[in-house]
Parts: structure tokens; sequence; C-alpha cells
């Protein structure tokens, strides 16, 4: 599958992910009862951890747009601020709501877990494009997507174990888990490849190599 067709499954998921968001912020009824009992005791931390996640979930996406990349770089960094700030606000918000989160320990030290990862590779992708290291910033960039994609995989899980006919209470705790970690892991995955490929091509083109 060409790297287009993979990013544009990507974005249209990111899209629908965050069409749903803003669907529970502006339409009480249609929320789930978990989802109804944060906006219950935590109104604004959780207003502001959908609205900044939705942001972050379409604009990461768009980062990786070749074409915005090269043409209109402008655009593509003025994205990036807004994917960063929308993450330091949604991160720390989901922090609070993670440590608050009536699920218990599995489920407080899963997102919460997932908040500082969503906020240190942020940062720390940021930190390197400042510093002019472009290769490095791709590469935290990437994680930092990872993590972002939590908002597509979780619902992803969240709808196969309802099929499954696994109870919401049993499934949550593991949700916490997987709808980020695997992400990362397969991230980790893409980069070493990406590593090894620059390391190869690097050698072949050294004077002598064979």
């Amino acid at each position: 599958m060409s790297k287009k067709i993979l990013w544009s499954i990507m974005t249209l998921s990111a899209v629908l992910v965050a069409i749903y968001a803003i669907g529970l912020l502006a339409m009480p009824s249609i929320r789930p009862p978990f989802i109804q009992n944060l906006f219950t005791n935590f109104p604004g931390f959780t207003s502001i951890h959908f609205m900044g996640g939705s942001i972050a979930i379409v604009f990461g996406a768009l980062q990786f747009s070749t074409l915005i990349r090269i043409k209109y770089l402008s655009l593509h960094r003025l994205l990036g601020r807004f994917y960063v700030g929308a993450i330091l606000f949604s991160g720390i918000s989901g922090f609070v709501l993670a440590v608050n989160s009536v699920g218990g320990f599995y489920v407080q030290s899963g997102f919460g877990l997932m908040a500082i990862f969503w906020l240190t590779t942020t940062i720390n992708a940021y930190r390197l494009i400042r510093k002019g290291d472009v290769r490095s910033h791709e590469n935290w960039m990437i994680r930092s997507y990872a993590v972002t994609l939590a908002g597509v995989t979780l619902r992803l899980y969240l709808g196969l174990s309802m099929v499954l006919g696994v109870k919401f209470v049993d499934a949550y705790p593991v949700l916490a888990w997987i709808c980020w970690i695997p992400n990362l892991l397969i991230a980790e995955l893409f980069l070493r490849q990406r590593i090894n490929k620059t390391k190869k091509s690097t050698n072949q083109s050294l004077p002598g190599a064979c």
C-alpha cells in the first residue's frame, strides 16, 4: 500500500474522530455514560481535552503532507505551532482527568502515562526544530503523532470489544494501555527501518564501498 493511501486513511480517520469529539462537546445527548461522567465532574478539563485533541489529531495528520511541507512551509510551521499548543492544553487536562478517573489504578496509570508520553514527545520535537535539527524533529514528531492517534485506536478497540461482547468495565483497563503503546512500538519499528536504510545508503555512497 502506497504512502499516499496510508496517509489518506490516517487523515480521514483523524477527521472522523475529531468530528465525533466535537459532537460530544456540542450534544450531551449522544455522550456515553463514562464520557458524561467526565463532563459532569470535570467540565472545564474535559472540554479542553476534547477540543485540544480534535485540533491536534487533524493538524498533526496534515503535518505529514509532503505537499504542505515542500510548497507551503509557512503553513506547515503554523500548523505545527497549533499542534504543539493543542497538545500542551489537551495533554495537561488529559493527565488531570486520568489521575481522577473512576476506572481504578490500571485506567489511571495507563492514561496518565499516555499523557506524559504525549507531552514529552511533542515538547522534544518542538525543542529539536528550534535547534534546527530537522531529522530528529521528524523522528520525534512521528512518536508524538503515534500517541495522538490513540484517539483513533481507542475507539477502534472499544468498538471491537463491544462486538466481542466484552463488558466495558473489563475492557477499559486494558484499552487504557493498548490504545497507545502498540502505536509507539510501530512508530519505533518504522524509525529503526528508516535509520538502517539511511545508514545503508550512506555506506554505499562512501568511496570504496562495495
